[in-house]
């Protein structure tokens, strides 16, 4: 028998103990719960690889700036500045590939598509650029400046839904829309208001239809001789924004020669598929 005054105590925890087992609980429950963030922000090192792989998609991008630039420049209607920034867009558009090939971006990265992001900036730089500095430029007049600027646009986004928009050859079905070489082209030689109307609209037409147009790079038939001429219609195109379009005839003809061959030598090579094979 427990002596007068005496408390029995057994099979029942101590206030202490109360406590302790209390603050263990919290302890289990503030690591679980800081175990569950970091489990929510996927803390990790991040290889090597992949920086390599995302900073070609960097580079790709890249040419959004540069389309940003371009528009500044041409809405303060400084064009010859506005194809200097095309210009070089068009050159991170033409090493981004391969390098992106070199480092298996698709491989590394299989959730960013390279492809789509390259798409984008194509339109920006290969049509919305150029439609807007036709509009701007008023070369073809009113209201048909505006009314061709906004062809080129719905056209050009129509041919990027296109699945098939290249064939087996790597040629491309339709008018690739390459609008910054067209108008280009049409500044370098200060074009008439028909000669640039004719041009527009026959090239917005031309891209609905079955017409192959060369990829001077990946085209294999003629390529010694497709890289050569667009490699001079490149040069002069620098060396007439180099005189401010104050061109002399000579350039004129050669951009003129060498702009007439890169648009029409796809479908004489249609027209003839053996020529240029092995």
């Amino acid at each position: 028998m427990p002596r007068k005054g005496c408390i029995l105590t057994a099979g029942v925890p101590s206030i202490a103990g109360q406590r302790r087992s209390g603050d263990g609980a919290k302890r289990r429950n503030e690591g679980n719960r800081r175990h569950s963030q970091m489990k929510f922000f996927n803390y990790r090192r991040v290889p090597y690889a992949e920086i390599r792989a995302f900073s070609v998609h960097i580079l790709t991008a890249s040419g959004s700036f540069l389309a940003f630039l371009g528009v500044v420049a041409a809405a303060e209607h400084r064009f010859v500045d506005m194809f200097w920034w095309l210009g070089l867009a068009l050159l991170v558009d033409g090493i981004d590939g391969p390098i992106a090939r070199k480092v298996q971006v698709k491989e590394v990265l299989p959730n960013w598509s390279g492809d789509t992001l390259d798409n984008v900036i194509d339109y920006v730089t290969y049509v919305l650029l150029p439609a807007f500095a036709l509009y701007q430029s008023g070369m073809i007049g009113e209201p048909w400046s505006f009314l061709a600027a906004g062809a080129i646009v719905v056209s050009s986004a129509i041919y990027y839904a296109d699945m098939g928009m290249k064939t087996d050859e790597y040629f491309f079905s339709g008018f690739p829309v390459v609008w910054n070489m067209v108008v280009f082209t049409l500044f370098v030689i200060q074009a008439s208001e028909v000669t640039a109307s004719i041009v527009v609209f026959l090239s917005v037409v031309l891209t609905f239809l079955p017409i192959n147009f060369l990829h001077p790079v990946r085209v294999k038939r003629l390529r010694p001789l497709n890289l050569g001429v667009f490699l001079v219609w490149s040069a002069l195109g620098m060396y007439a924004l180099l005189l401010h379009f104050d061109t002399p005839p000579w350039v004129v003809l050669g951009v003129v020669v060498t702009g007439i061959y890169l648009y029409v030598i796809g479908f004489v090579l249609q027209l003839f598929p053996n020529l240029g094979r092995a």
